[in-house]
């Protein structure tokens, strides 16, 4: 008798056979500056290896970027940390002390900036290819932000976003079935109960979902 199949391994780089576009974030990152959830990946036909330089942009720090589990992210998408502002208060933008030399002793200029804080990005998110995400936005959990969107406010759970800038097209569900999704929290499940109720997390009814949630309980 075949033993029966083992769940996935989120700690492998490459989840797909032959598909070295598709990797898994969580064990690609090292940045302490970045979180990132069991199996939330990134597919990119290039140089996925290469996320933590070319999609998180202008990351100084402290601000942080958090991604939540069982987040698909497209090729192209691009995180907009808080280093890529410009001072606002006077009338120029340049950063004068980045070029050295009697302009560096003002470095408060472009260390003592305005921040929206950490952005984060819930579970389960769906983010479409070359979306631009600016800083301290958060994605909600279950949201879908379409395809060429450039995000510059927050998205509520469960919402469908898309444009420049990115608006609210609908919520995927009313606020009963999203407040029940956010409280059985499937993401957080053992791994194998998601791999028993997979079927149900990918296509069932939040109802389904809901009772399986509570046998868990």
């Amino acid at each position: 008798m075949n033993e029966p199949a083992s769940p996935p391994d989120p700690s492998t780089l490459h989840p797909i056979e032959g598909q070295e576009r598709v990797i898994l974030l969580k064990p690609l990152v090292t940045s302490p500056l970045i979180s990132v959830g069991d199996f939330t990946y990134y597919d990119d036909p290039d140089d996925p290896a290469a996320f933590e330089t070319r999609n998180v942009l202008h990351h100084y720090g402290p601000e942080r970027l958090v991604i939540g589990k069982f987040c698909a992210i497209a090729s192209g998408v691009r995180f907009i940390m808080n280093g890529g502002n410009h001072r606002m208060s006077g009338p120029s933008t340049y950063p004068f002390p980045i070029m050295g030399g009697a302009w560096g002793q003002h470095v408060d200029l472009v260390s003592d900036l305005p921040s929206r804080g950490d952005t984060v990005v819930g579970n389960d998110v769906w983010i479409g290819g070359d979306v631009t995400i600016m800083p301290g936005v958060r994605i909600g959990d279950g949201a879908i932000v379409s395809t060429g969107s450039v995000v510059t406010k927050d998205v509520p759970d469960y919402g469908i976003v898309g444009g420049n800038p990115a608006t609210l097209i609908r919520r995927r569900f009313d606020d009963d079935d999203v407040q029940t999704l956010l409280d059985t929290a499937w993401w957080d499940w053992p791994l194998e109960a998601i791999t028993e109720h997979v079927r149900v997390i990918a296509d069932g009814s939040v109802a389904e979902l809901a009772l399986i949630a509570g046998r868990l309980a």
